[in-house]
This record gives structure tokens, sequence and C-alpha cells, in this order.
């Protein structure tokens, strides 16, 4: 994978990542909400209507622009495995901003995933 091809796909993964923790920093502004028939609407504009939120589906947008450039040069069975990363990073972003835990359990399902996305890129 040239430089350029490897760029396109971690940008994409970055931006992929990007977009989930926006999400979640805009549902964490709204609170926790029941689902019901009688607040879908308000609800749904409270959310729709949070920066976070906006914010992550631009990011979504341009990630997947991101990511047909970088599907035209790279093979999907190479690329598809290297979202894996949005997990890894996406983990440790959500311990520092979001205060989830990092237990060994999952500690070491991020370095499986590394190690398998290590593999994938060598081949």
């Amino acid at each position: 994978m040239n430089p350029i091809s490897l760029f396109c796909i971690l940008f994409g993964v970055a931006l992929n990542a990007t977009a989930q923790l926006l999400l979640k920093a805009g549902v964490n502004a709204v609170g926790h909400f029941e689902f019901t028939r009688a607040n879908i609407v308000p609800v749904g504009l409270k959310l729709a209507l949070q920066m976070p939120i906006i914010g992550g589906l631009a990011c979504y947008v341009i990630s997947v622009g991101v990511w047909i450039v970088g599907l035209s040069r790279v093979d999907v069975s190479i690329a598809y495995p290297m979202l894996s990363l949005g997990y890894v990073v996406n983990a440790f972003a959500a311990w520092y901003l979001f205060g989830e835990v990092l237990s060994v359990q999952r500690l070491v399902g991020i370095g499986i995933i590394l190690i398998g996305v290590f593999v994938l890129a060598r081949s």
C-alpha cells in the first residue's frame, strides 16, 4: 500500500471515529431519554439541533468520500479490516473524553485488533 492510499484509508477511519465521538457527545448533551411515540419529535429536534451531532454527521459524509477514494486504490479485503482501527481510537478517546472504562479484557481485545491490522497491512 503506497503512502497516499494509506493516508486515504487512515483519514477515512479517523473521520469515522471522530463522527462516533461527536455523536456520543451530542447524545450526552441531550441526556437519557425514553424513546416513545409522544417524544419522537421533541427529542428528535433536540438531537438534530446539537452541534456535535451535526458535526458527527458531517464527518460521516466526508469520510464516505475519502473512503471511496481509498477503495479505488486498495483492495477491499485490506481496506475494510482497517476500519477496526476506529475501535481502537474510540476506546481510548472514550476513556479520555467520557471516562469510559478500559478493562484488561478490552485492552486485550484492542491488542488483538492491532495485531490483526498489522498482519493484514503487511500482506
